[in-house]
């Protein structure tokens, strides 16, 4: 489903209002998200212990539709808004804070559809890891390997397949050896959850391995969230947090590129939440 907020104005938000007012919200049918729908669908993140943010992404459609004859879709694997609060407290981080780099850093549903933890497996981190454990990646070369390991990155994203098939690649890149280490090194060079955490840092993250890392990130996304923050603490970026200083926070977290942009994002997003 189409992702809508505050001020959206197409087909999609006449069919949000029509499922709102089925839950009892008195709301005007139209195409355009007033300040009226904002309220209701805060209202309704409340009550179904969803992040308040007024936006309506893949987590509250999915509440939206699970309460019409759609099966529940992993409802209880949801980030809410208590989560959130408990790791700000936990930072000292203002909550504002944490709701902008939630939304902003985040990439939506931690799970897919099926219950499968949302993941992006990366053959040039699985040729680096493989190459961290003594193994020579040219070994593993043959006809239909391409997909999964080669040696550089390729802007065009040409083997990313997204959703399931990512898990099929990863399963592939496992599977090219019986040894552990060659499996520890596919599911390390997987970006894992909401926030993306590579495997491999699980255990400089405290995991006591990368399968004790996806053992958490296969549970809820509350256990995302606790493993981005374990990571911005591990980088020194809650400091930046507290001061507000996005552009270093961005920095830190997507590294050099587009710090502008998500500097400005970061900053808006605050505002809105604060």
């Amino acid at each position: 489903m189409q992702t809508l907020r505050y001020r959206s104005n197409n087909n999609a938000v006449y069919q949000l209002k029509e499922i709102l007012i089925d839950q009892g919200y008195n709301l005007q049918v139209s195409n355009y998200f007033d300040k009226d729908t904002d309220e209701a669908v805060k209202n309704f993140q409340k009550k179904n212990d969803l992040v308040v943010d007024g936006i309506v992404g893949s987590k509250t459609w999915a509440v939206l539709l699970s309460k019409g004859p759609e099966l529940s879709r992993n409802i209880d694997k949801l980030l809410s808004e208590k989560d959130l609060i408990d790791v700000a407290q936990e930072l000292g981080v203002e909550l504002p804070a944490i709701k902008a780099v939630n939304e902003v850093e985040s990439s939506g549903a931690g799970f897919l559809l099926n219950g499968w933890c949302k993941i992006l497996f990366e053959g040039h981190i699985f040729w680096r890891q493989l190459h961290s454990k003594g193994y020579n990646p040219e070994d593993f070369l043959k006809e239909g390997v391409e997909e999964i390991l080669h040696k550089d990155w390729y802007r065009d994203g040409r083997y990313y397949q997204g959703g399931m098939k990512e898990h099929y690649r990863l399963q592939k890149a496992a599977a090219l050896s019986m040894d552990k280490e060659v499996s520890d090194a596919a599911h390390e060079a997987c970006s894992w959850g909401s926030y993306q955490i590579m495997g491999f840092h699980a255990i400089p993250l405290g995991y006591s391995s990368v399968e004790h890392f996806v053992s958490h990130m296969n549970q809820h996304e509350r256990e995302h969230l606790h493993a981005f923050s374990r990571f911005i603490q591990k980088n020194n970026l809650v400091t930046h947090l507290k001061s507000k200083d996005w552009r270093k926070f961005a920095r830190g977290y997507n590294g050099s590129g587009n710090v502008d942009v998500y500097s400005r994002k970061l900053e808006t997003a605050y505002e809105k939440y604060k």
